[in-house]
């Protein structure tokens, strides 16, 4: 087998079958301030299912669903993902760096691929966040929101995680150690999953993060806006999600009580914050229940 075309930058260390069919995206782009916003669609569109929209993580891109993504694909999905203002490939926001100035070059962005059409939108920690800013703002954007590890629910009294700074660090095996302990941190809860090909995709995020100094919300920010979103919420939680640690126990009352339209809480056993990377094959088996429901 030959070696995936240009023009999507698919990690290295994914099996090359893997590999060729995520080369095959249509790189999409939206205004985004002074650039554009990259979106990367996989599948067939079709009239009779609604569009599958993903938002990655803080300090990620797209390659935060890659084990996802062709799942989803070969359900029959049409699969849209956005690097985020400021992420990957695309521009930064128009203004600010917090999850509210991402709101408005993803709302544009939508309206102008989907002409109108809502969307099944699933957020990943920062993007959860974002999509629930976006949809309080403009419910008609999507027909169902699914939350994945998502922050801001007001249930943990601080930070639970501290990460090690890595920019200053002498050396690249300095850095890559740093990055190593924030993986086992904050996203992944099994060492085992802490595999060369999660380093790989962290790394390459991180180092293409222009909004260094963006705060993830331990407050009570998501909670505070999913009252005005219209459509049914579902969400999907590590059984171990970090941002959460011992907290977590709260998360179904708080969701219960912040979203009118709450449709369920799924956990995922033993994975951490980052589970569809943790645990694919039960994250994606949540995933389809929550989009079937």
């Amino acid at each position: 087998m030959s070696e995936p075309p240009a023009g999507i930058a698919v990690p290295a260390l994914l099996p090359l079958a893997v590999r060729l069919r995520l080369a095959q995206a249509v790189r999409l782009t939206t205004p985004c301030g002074t650039g554009y916003l990259v979106w990367h669609a996989w599948g067939e569109r079709r009239p009779e299912t609604a569009p599958l929209v993903l938002l990655h993580g803080g300090s990620g891109s797209w390659t935060h669903w890659v084990h996802n993504i062709l799942p989803l694909v070969d359900a029959g999905r049409w699969v849209l993902a956005a690097d985020l203002p400021g992420f990957g490939e695309s521009a930064l926001p128009p203004a600010g760096s917090h999850a509210g100035a991402m709101t408005a070059p993803l709302a544009d962005g939508l309206r102008q691929l989907l002409g109108g059409l809502p969307c099944d939108l699933v957020g990943f920690s920062f993007g959860a966040l974002t999509a629930g800013l976006l949809l309080a703002g403009q419910p008609d954007l999507a027909r169902r929101l699914v939350l994945v590890g998502a922050p801001g629910m007001g249930v943990a009294p601080g930070r639970q995680v501290r990460l090690q700074a890595w920019r200053h660090l002498p050396s690249a095996a300095a850095q890559r150690q740093a990055h190593r302990h924030n993986l086992a941190a904050l996203m992944l809860h099994d060492p085992a999953r802490l595999d060369a090909l999660a380093l790989q995709i962290h790394i390459a995020n991180v180092q293409r993060d222009r909004l260094p100094r963006r705060r993830l919300s331990h407050a009570d920010l998501l909670a505070r806006h999913l009252g005005a979103v219209s459509c049914p919420v579902h969400a999907i939680y590590g059984t171990h999600d970090a941002v959460y640690g011992p907290h977590i126990h709260r998360l179904p009352a708080a969701f219960a009580a912040a979203a009118p339209c709450f449709a369920g809480l799924q956990w995922i056993e033993g994975a951490g914050h980052w589970v569809q990377y943790e645990a694919p094959a039960a994250f994606h088996a949540a995933l389809m229940a929550a989009l079937s429901a």
